[in-house]
């Protein structure tokens, strides 16, 4: 599941088409790329959930003082994400790149991802989707990037 959502993101990212525009078309697509129709179907039902996200209410992901929220994991969800991962969406919320709603997005998506254990690569790639399809984050965007694609030039002490 987790390689055909890297596949459409690299194919659509910087491309003005529409993933839903055509989903026959898409699929075939994917077919013909080698993934199979059930690993297909589960990946457009996570994008058209992503969607549907940012149109839902948000009211449940909102908290009256959002500068001094605290996400508690549950067990399941320590057992998907290691502490590195944990700690990677404390200091990306810290920074400014996720807020609660945002990361509470990434929490549902990640949720919907059909593995076991998330790798911290993998987290990096639900922000950055997430952020893709949330109107008014394309600096946020822009920063996640960076902590994607640029790498330390030096240990910080």
């Amino acid at each position: 599941m987790f390689d055909i959502l890297m596949y459409l993101f690299e194919n659509y990212i910087h491309s003005e088409a529409d993933i839903f525009a055509e989903q026959n078309e898409l699929t075939d697509e994917l077919l013909r790329a080698g993934f199979n129709k059930p690993e297909i179907f589960k990946v457009l039902d996570w994008l058209e959930q992503l969607a549907d996200l940012q149109h839902n209410d948000e009211s449940p992901y909102l908290i009256a003082n959002p500068q001094h929220a605290m996400r508690i994991f549950t067990e399941s969800e320590c057992q998907r994400l290691s502490v590195e991962c944990r700690s990677f969406l404390m200091f990306i919320e810290q920074i400014g790149v996720i807020n609660s709603v945002t990361r509470e997005m990434v929490m549902d998506r990640l949720a919907a991802l059909d593995k076991l254990n998330i790798s911290l690569e993998d987290l990096k790639w639900i922000v950055l989707m997430v952020l893709f399809n949330v109107p008014g984050s394309e600096k946020a965007y822009e920063q996640m990037e960076d902590l994607i694609f640029d790498e330390p030039s030096e240990l910080l002490h």
